[in-house]
């Protein structure tokens, strides 16, 4: 469906879906988290660091001017409070494109760009982002995904994978 949302100030026609309840929990935590001193609001760097820890980068000066544009103004400086700061955050975390965020991270993973993944490169990519985790685990779970018994896991398999749910089996 196409719907006009608010994404860090600025309205833009966008594929939207619905923020769910456990999105705003993780907004809220990430608001409580970066609000140094328990005072209620978020300043200019509370807010960008607030963003990186929920989307993964730092967002330019414009966009943050956009943020602050209507903002509450407390001592001279321009705060976002968190009600305002959940309605913002979850206008942007709605535009997100999932599909890309698979791809993104299917890239991260294929550090040789041949279009699939192997096991080695799932061991490589593990090793640093869960080290914890037993080889013949991740062994097992390559297996799994490897529909087609090839040893690649094409882009197709691993989308497969990353949209997979538990709830669709029931």
């Amino acid at each position: 469906m196409t719907a006009s949302s608010q994404t860090f100030g600025q309205t833009m026609t966008t594929l939207s879906r619905a923020v769910t309840d456990q999105e705003r929990r993780l907004i809220a935590a990430a608001f409580h988290e970066y609000d140094s001193g328990q005072k209620g609001y978020l300043n200019r760097e509370d807010v960008k660091v607030a963003t990186v820890s929920l989307f993964g980068y730092k967002p330019s000066k414009f966009e943050v001017d956009q943020v602050f544009k209507n903002a509450k103004e407390v001592n001279g400086e321009h705060v976002l409070e968190l009600d305002p700061f959940i309605k913002v955050m979850s206008s942007k975390m709605a535009a997100q494109d999932k599909d890309e965020e698979i791809r993104q991270v299917f890239l991260a993973f294929d550090t040789h760009c041949r279009g699939f993944l192997t096991l080695d490169d799932l061991l490589r990519a593990g090793s640093l982002v869960a080290p914890h985790i037993p080889r013949h685990r991740m062994e097992a779970a390559f297996r799994e995904v490897d529909s087609d018994g090839d040893s690649r896991v094409s882009y197709r398999d691993f989308e497969y994978m990353m949209k997979y749910s538990l709830d669709d089996r029931m």
